[in-house]
């Protein structure tokens, strides 16, 4: 997997950069500014683009402006923003109208380096991979908006639910939650009832479905 990392902090961009190295990972380029970003993407063309979402000069939001407009003009570059907020808004832009390939992570995860790995090559391959305080935005917002169907959620569902946005396998979800992969299933099944939402074979689709009703009952569309 060849990546290209935009983080304007060098400390913490050198320190990416030895992580994904170190773990197999090739890093093709690494700058520190979005136009550059932009730039070294359309030279190289890798296969993921990490990318700080508060980048030079206004350091707002030039790293996510940037991932969008990659993710426009090179459709099969996948991408990583990472934040140290949760910004329901970035979210939900970097989601729409996504087909997979997209992940919001924030910086203070980077620490468990197997499962930040893991998340960026569940997303080059086509998955999504949203940082558990993202989800649980998404999921307090679609709560707070009235809606039933998550509001009729049991809570070993809303745990199930979180999960499944988060981009994990039913068979991660039975682990992490102390049940059998039969379980998760019928909840999964019963979360797509609730939700009125076809299921589906695929994985990354399935939680792109839900990723999606979760921001358009938050009111993002």
């Amino acid at each position: 997997m060849r990546v290209v990392i935009g983080e304007d902090e060098v400390l913490l961009r050198e320190g990416l950069v030895h992580l994904l190295q170190r773990d197999g990972i090739d890093v093709v380029a690494a700058v520190g500014t979005a136009a550059e970003l932009e730039a070294e993407v359309a030279r190289v063309l890798p296969d993921l683009v990490v990318t700080d979402i508060r980048m030079p000069p206004s350091h707002t939001d030039e790293g996510l402006l940037a991932a969008l407009r990659i993710r426009q003009t090179h459709p099969g570059v996948a991408v990583v923003v990472l934040s140290q907020y949760v910004q329901r808004r970035y979210a939900t832009e970097l989601l729409e109208h996504r087909e997979g390939g997209v992940g919001y992570l924030l910086k203070q995860r980077i620490a468990d380096v197997h499962t930040f790995t893991a998340d960026l090559r569940r997303v080059q391959q086509g998955g999504t991979a949203l940082d558990p305080d993202v989800v649980a935005v998404l999921v307090s917002r679609a709560s707070r908006a009235g809606d039933d169907a998550v509001a009729g959620l049991t809570p070993r569902q809303l745990e199930v639910l979180g999960l499944m946005a988060e981009g994990r396998s039913n068979a991660h979800i039975a682990a992490r939650l102390g049940t059998s992969e039969k379980a998760v299933v019928q909840h999964t099944s019963r979360i797509y009832d609730a939700f009125g939402l076809p299921v589906a074979a695929d994985d990354h689709r399935r939680v792109l479905a839900v990723i999606r009703y979760l921001a358009a009952a938050g009111g993002a569309y």
